[in-house]
């Protein structure tokens, strides 16, 4: 299909219900129209975090009226709609089941191209929802369950640099700021209490220092922090655990997305250098500053997109459905769900991050 046409945008994949209407113009830039999204945080916060069961029940109630409120806000009908795009994994299964389903429904009603998205790649396109920024870039992939280096040559053609071999980095946010008594989403709460604290007074532990490439591992900083959060009870002991944190962890994404942005220049035009961040991590301030400045040094332009798009939301979706539908691509009926879904699956089956039955990442 060529452009221009709207596509609508559905989410579940994990807390928040979401569904956006975007445009995609006949030069590929995206245009978002609507971008609808219903946080289940209140749901989750009395255990601490997701529960999969609560949030596929409250995607079943919230898909319709979220979608019905997408195409009111941006002044359309599913008549006018092209395509229906939907979160197919990875994720909550159940969760990903509701939304997926919705769509299914929706393009099987009004004959439409179901474009079956994977979230990650969402989120690798994320970036172009707000900026004209051309394929192909070095994107940082960060987020609650994900922490990964990706050579981005366009839609669904990423080449996977690195990845965490444990803990990603906003799962290590959460669960030091659990350990430090927060309050659910852990890592904005922790970057609030690191607010003038000082980053130097607590030396942390220094993943896969001697270690080449370009993985990552946060699971030594988890536990070193849950420690001295055990004896760390003064406000002012907690702000500096907290800004210690906050450092070694943005130190580390720094550090191996250097040895990418190497790699990276080495095998790209000079003027394809363009380095990207995106996921919840990169709402992170202290992150998002110390990442800008390693792509300076290293002649990168830097990009990152909206704080509203770096959490999980369905224009990021839309757009990556649109452009595989202007591409070619659309999916069957039949198309299943996904937990796991790595957006390099030649690199994941032939050097595995995880071992099947393993608790880990999910991709």
């Amino acid at each position: 299909m060529t452009p221009p046409f709207l596509i609508l945008g559905i989410e579940s994949s994990c807390d928040e219900t979401a569904a956006a209407v975007v445009r995609l113009d006949a030069r590929g830039r995206a245009e978002v129209l609507s971008s609808v999204v219903a946080s289940q945080v209140a749901d989750h916060a009395p255990y601490g975090g997701v529960v999969p069961e609560v949030a596929a029940r409250a995607h079943v109630e919230l898909v319709e009226p979220v979608t019905r409120r997408a195409l009111v806000e941006a002044g359309v009908t599913i008549g006018d709609i092209a395509g229906i795009a939907a979160t197919a994994g990875p994720g909550l299964i159940g969760a990903v089941m509701v939304g997926l389903s919705f769509g299914k429904g929706l393009a099987l009603a009004r004959g439409l191209p179901l474009i079956a998205v994977n979230h990650l790649q969402g989120h690798a396109v994320s970036a172009r929802l707000a900026a004209d920024l051309p394929y192909p870039f070095l994107l940082l992939l960060v987020s609650g369950g994900h922490c990964q280096l990706l050579d981005v040559a366009g839609v669904g053609a990423c080449r996977r640099l690195g990845s965490t071999i444990d803990d990603a980095a906003g799962e290590a946010f959460d669960k030091i700021a659990k350990a430090l008594g927060l309050a659910y989403p852990g890592g904005p709460a922790l970057e609030r209490l690191a607010e003038g604290g000082d980053a130097d007074r607590y030396p942390l532990p220094r993943a896969l220092a001697g270690r080449a490439g370009c993985d990552f591992s946060f699971s030594g900083l988890k536990t070193a922090a849950a420690r001295l959060a055990e004896t760390t009870l003064a406000e002012a002991d907690r702000r500096d655990l907290a800004a210690a944190v906050q450092g070694a962890i943005a130190r580390q994404l720094a550090e191996r997305s250097e040895r990418a942005m190497l790699q990276y220049a080495a095998q790209h035009d000079p003027q394809q250098l363009r380095f990207v961040v995106a996921g919840g991590v990169a709402a992170n301030r202290a992150v998002r500053a110390r990442l800008e400045a390693s792509a300076a040094a290293h002649g990168f332009a830097f990009a990152a997109p909206p704080l509203r798009y770096c959490t999980d939301n369905a224009a990021m979706i839309a757009l990556a459905g649109a452009e595989r539908l202007a591409a070619g691509f659309s999916d069957d009926l039949a198309v299943a769900a996904r937990p796991r879904w790595p957006l390099d699956e030649a690199a994941a089956l032939a050097s595995p991050t995880h071992v099947p039955g393993r608790k880990g990442a999910k991709a």
